[in-house]
């Protein structure tokens, strides 16, 4: 009987181990890059992001009270919990931490998802939510948190985390955790603002998202930042045009399809609008050469466009 209790106790230490080893395993210092390492501060800490106490299952309302008050929403804990807390599934999917951000008029826009970008975004006065797997991949522990600070010489990490108001984490810790999750995180941002560091992706996934949600009209400087940071974006021209077009701006919408469809010559929906912009303008040679591009090029735009070239 003792042997059997010896053994017991020496399986589970080993047991134990061998668990400790699978959550660690992984746990290695993150490699940043040298010009990110050049080009931040040594200490960066976000002190005025308000703290919400994260009960369980509630880490995901929490963490856009945070985030969100920190905008400039009031938004209480108790009116977000109901909007992002799923109770069937004991906590908050992403889709849901989005789209509540953007019912309260603001962008949520996902970031890349390395390091150096995070560390980034915190430099630049941006608090990220994050989210992380606090268990082992095939048993997920799932959490948000938000990263408002870094040390860059201890290589530790300062989350406002659970009932933990200044959570120091190492770098390697939590990028551990981090990256059961395909790194996933966001920041917040008035419409007409993109932070710094967002990719052109990640901005029109968001933008685009928005304006679902709200409209063309509400999302019109949205898209004029979108097309002063990456001016070289047709996709970004093109939406700029029709938010301009709502907007009843009909010359600058034409500018920026031509834009558009200088950028990229097989964007048949901007030849589209381009054309019947000139067709209103009465341009008809225009309108026609227009028409003509876009009942070339193969998409939903090509029926409309060839019946309007028929009209002509």
């Amino acid at each position: 009987m003792m042997n059997r209790y010896v053994n017991a106790r020496t399986a589970g230490v080993l047991l134990l181990g061998l668990l400790l080893l699978l959550l660690t395993g992984c746990a290695r210092s993150p490699v940043l890059l040298e010009s990110t390492k050049a080009s931040l501060t040594p200490q960066t800490e976000l002190t005025e992001v308000p703290f919400f106490a994260q009960t369980e299952y509630q880490c995901g309302p929490a963490t856009l009270a945070m985030v969100l008050n920190h905008e400039g929403v009031e938004a209480s804990l108790d009116e977000l919990i109901p909007q992002v807390f799923l109770p069937g599934r004991d906590g908050s999917v992403q889709p849901e931490m989005l789209a509540t951000v953007r019912r309260y008029e603001r962008l949520a826009i996902p970031i890349r998802g390395t390091m150096d970008a995070l560390l980034t975004h915190l430099e630049a006065g941006n608090p990220v939510v994050v989210m992380q797997n606090l268990a082992l991949p095939a048993f997920p522990m799932w959490h948000y948190a938000v990263a408002i600070g870094f040390d860059l010489p201890n290589e530790t990490l300062v989350l406002r985390s659970g009932e933990i108001e200044r959570h120091t984490l190492s770098f390697s810790r939590f990028d551990a955790t981090w990256a059961r999750t395909e790194r996933w995180g966001f920041v917040v941002s008035e419409p007409g603002t993109l932070p710094e560091g967002v990719t052109a992706r990640n901005a029109l996934e968001a933008i685009s998202a928005f304006e679902e949600q709200h409209g063309p009209d509400t999302t019109l400087s949205s898209w004029q930042a979108f097309s002063e940071r990456f001016p070289q974006n047709p996709t970004g021209q093109f939406a700029l045009g029709n938010a301009l077009y709502a907007d009843g701006q009909p010359e600058a919408a034409l500018a920026a399809f031509e834009t558009a469809t200088s950028l990229d010559p097989e964007m048949g929906a901007a030849w589209l609008n381009l054309a019947i912009i000139q067709f209103q303008q009465a341009r008809l040679a225009d309108a026609r050469a227009s028409l003509t591009q876009a009942a070339s090029l193969e998409g939903e735009w090509q029926p409309r466009a060839r019946q309007l070239l028929e009209t002509l």
